[in-house]
């Protein structure tokens, strides 16, 4: 396990490849870096890619969260991951981010738009936020109690993994016949989410309303003028297409593609179709 210092707490991270171009991939909530270990294999040679935990995550410190999770912000974590560039020496480089992964890098983005070339966001939630009611946050904290909530939540995820029916209410998820390792790493990265810190699993969807309530990031989506490819998985059930529509509206450089049969995490679901996306957007740049 390697930990990078960043600012008052140390992120775990890895790295697959190596070469003049350096992506770093930023996760989503409930996640880790790992998300993408079945897809690095795949990338282009020439490639250096490099996953960092957010804190209270994966391999990283668990900050004990303050009472309104401030410790916890989009914000925050955009600092940390800016001060582990820092540590690590990469001046420039360029994103790979997954869902809640990609308002951390627009902030990220808006802080030292220098330091940062294209942007692959697969299922990112937009500058826009996400409103979260009591009931929906609800459903984090029995989450946050229970393994079996957790695992149900989880496979709505990577729906395409799993046989339709077991996704129903009061059934067991099962997986799909043939998918190798996938079911390995679900089982860990599982294991992995249910150790997260409170700052993540409530902190999260509170400060991500509060992102939608500010309307900040919104107004200035025109501002970020990095090359973004953006991915939606047609039977992704948490990202509202009208959100990823705006941002490919709003921002100057973006290009969004709906990529059928899969769900939130085509790199999971299908790591080989992710790496060869990810190699489009990336193989062959000098940079």
């Amino acid at each position: 396990m390697s930990r990078v210092q960043a600012g008052d707490i140390q992120l775990g991270w890895r790295e697959w490849g190596r070469g003049d171009v350096t992506v770093v991939f930023i996760h989503g909530n409930l996640a880790s870096k790992d998300w993408i270990e079945l897809a690095a294999p795949l990338f282009p040679s020439g490639l250096r890619v490099i996953g960092i935990d957010w804190r209270g995550c994966g391999d990283s410190d668990r900050p004990k969260p303050v009472a309104d999770y401030s410790n916890y912000t989009m914000q925050q974590h955009a600092q940390d991951l800016l001060a582990a560039l820092d540590a690590l020496g990469i001046r420039f480089c360029h994103l790979a981010t997954h869902s809640t992964g990609g308002i951390i890098a627009a902030r990220m983005l808006l802080m030292q738009p220098e330091r940062f070339g294209r942007v692959f966001a697969l299922d990112p939630i937009t500058p826009l936020g996400m409103a979260f009611n009591a009931d929906q946050i609800g459903v984090f904290r029995a989450m946050m109690a229970s393994k079996e909530v957790t695992r149900a939540v989880m496979a709505t995820a990577a729906s395409s993994l799993f046989v339709p029916d077991s996704l129903a209410p009061n059934t067991v998820p099962r997986f799909r016949e043939g998918l190798g390792d996938i079911p390995l790493l679900f089982e860990r990265i599982l294991d992995q989410t249910f150790g997260v810190s409170e700052g993540i699993w409530i902190g999260t969807p509170v400060n991500l309303n509060r992102e939608w309530e500010s309307k900040e990031l919104e107004r200035r989506m025109a501002e970020i003028r990095h090359a973004h490819l953006v991915l939606w998985g047609e039977r992704d059930g948490w990202i509202p297409p009208a959100d990823l529509r705006a941002m490919a509206t709003e921002m100057p450089d973006c290009r969004l593609v709906i990529v059928p049969g899969v769900g939130h995490s085509m790199n999971l679901e299908n790591p080989a179709l992710y790496a060869g996306y990810f190699g489009a957007w990336f193989g062959g740049l000098t940079r």
